[in-house]
């Protein structure tokens, strides 16, 4: 991503006068990737511990339920929410349980209480983004936040690990894939979207991967989706539906004065 920073912040420049360009800001670069990378760096390694112990399905859900903290973490912060988005969040983790959770599987263990912590650092990851994808440009802080949260992923390695050259190269290709998919385009992507919505129906956004892994799973891979996964996907559609339609739709206040008028 450097090439595409040092490209990006020419391109910037190139419209500017010589007076009024700009040098490169990294000591905001440098806050804001410590601030992005330290929770980006708590939920993912959180979330693979929890894979230890729980299946892929049960993780997921868990760690989804930053829908739900993200909101109640707006409520300290004096962020006010419309109704449709309250209601959206709570459709959106009844979906979240037809799709991952089977009947009577749920129960609490050191694995589920690993992933609930690892939820609540993506909760911050995703109002941390809030705060600074409006002060910082988003490609210098998407390759800030990664280059934080992998150097403290790589002494924790050393520490809790002991890594082999030989098995990191046998795994070049999920991790080409998810160094370049998972975060050169989608964490990346994720910060320039946040620049234009609210961080609580981002979070339901984003709640959206579980149905498209359920989907491309039936699709790709044939793993058949059941009644209950068709329910699942359908509740989460309709809360990011939900989440997106005009606030002023919601706005009871201005709309009984409009009617007394």
């Amino acid at each position: 991503m450097l090439p595409l920073v040092a490209f990006n912040h020419k391109k910037e420049n190139s419209k500017l006068p010589a007076p009024e360009k700009k040098k490169f800001p990294f000591k905001d670069v440098i806050i804001g990737g410590i601030c992005c990378g330290i929770p980006l760096f708590v939920g993912g390694n959180l979330q693979q511990e929890a894979f230890k112990y729980l299946y892929v399905g049960k993780v997921g859900f868990i760690t989804a339920l930053y829908m739900v903290i993200v909101p109640l973490f707006g409520i300290f912060l004096k962020r006010k929410l419309k109704i449709n988005i309250w209601v959206g969040v709570a459709l959106g983790v009844v979906g979240l349980y037809f799709l991952s959770v089977k009947p009577g599987d749920f129960g609490i263990g050191k694995g589920e209480l690993v992933t609930i912590l690892c939820s609540f650092a993506f909760a911050a990851h995703i109002l941390v983004i809030d705060y600074f994808c409006n002060k910082v440009d988003g490609m210098a802080l998407s390759c800030a936040q990664f280059f934080f949260a992998g150097m403290l992923s790589v002494v924790c390695m050393f520490i809790f690990e002991e890594p082999k050259l030989s098995e990191i190269a046998s795994a070049w290709l999920p991790l080409v894939y998810a160094g370049v998919g998972s975060c050169g385009i989608a964490f990346t992507a994720q910060i320039f979207g946040q620049k234009y919505t609210n961080p609580t129906v981002a979070s339901v956004l984003l709640c959206l991967e579980s149905v498209f892994s359920v989907i491309f799973g039936w699709l790709l891979l044939g793993q058949k989706l059941d009644a209950r996964g068709f329910v699942g996907c359908a509740v989460m559609f309709t809360a990011v539906i939900l989440t997106q339609l005009p606030q002023e739709w919601f706005d009871f206040k201005k709309r009984d004065k409009s009617i007394q008028k």
